[in-house]
């Protein structure tokens, strides 16, 4: 039952759109702008720096706060706290990338799961992830690749840290979580299909040009 809570308290964070939200403010739907998309890049090529900025720390936000709520509720339960995190950080990835008030079209979910890997509150699978993403996107300009690589070396690094011991989790839990994680890195994969299409083909825009989004 609580991995069922979680899930829908993540979801019902997950519906907060930042961009969306501040794009209505503006008078503009940028899901009808750019790649149509509402993350983080989308906002920024279609409403600017400071829009881009306020999403991306709005979608963060709100899988941290769903993480810090998911801790306060179930302080103490038998199953343990990082199984229910990631139950959380599921949902809110689903709330923002499917959100049922807006015909289940929104972001692809990155900016979310940065929130998930902050919410773990393990300062190396953070640092790890934000070098990661950023040095990805300087040497090649491709945030989608960026996003890819940020989900794929956080599943390779939470699991080399729990088999290490780095990382606290019940014996009992691991392959539980093991396969949260993975269906984390599954849904950002789902959601950047056509931009794997077009890293594929070379086609992929680079940062600074039209489309993609987080």
């Amino acid at each position: 039952m609580e991995r069922i809570i979680c899930l829908v308290i993540g979801y019902v964070f997950g519906l907060f759109q930042t961009g969306y939200i501040y794009g209505r403010i503006k008078h503009v739907d940028i899901r009808t702008s750019g790649s149509g998309n509402a993350g983080t890049t989308n906002a920024l090529r279609v409403l600017g720096k400071k829009a881009g900025i306020i999403t991306f720390i709005g979608d963060v936000i709100k899988a941290v706060v769903a993480g810090l709520l998911t801790r306060l509720v179930f302080h103490g339960s038998d199953i343990d706290i990082t199984v229910l995190l990631l139950y959380t950080g599921i949902g809110v990835v689903l709330g923002h990338n499917f959100p049922f008030y807006l015909n289940f079209k929104g972001g692809k979910g990155i900016a979310a799961t940065g929130g998930i890997v902050i919410s773990l509150l393990d300062w190396r699978l953070i640092l790890i992830g934000l070098v990661t993403f950023i040095v990805v996107i300087a040497v090649t300009k491709y945030v989608s690749l960026g996003s890819l690589s940020l989900v794929t070396g956080f599943v390779i690094e939470f699991i080399l840290f729990v088999q290490m011991k780095w990382y606290s989790l019940g014996n009992a839990f691991k392959i539980e979580a093991y396969l949260l994680v993975l269906v984390i890195a599954a849904l950002a994969y789902f959601q950047h299909r056509g931009n794997i299409v077009r890293l594929i083909n070379k086609s992929e825009n680079k940062f600074g040009q039209k489309k993609e989004g987080l």
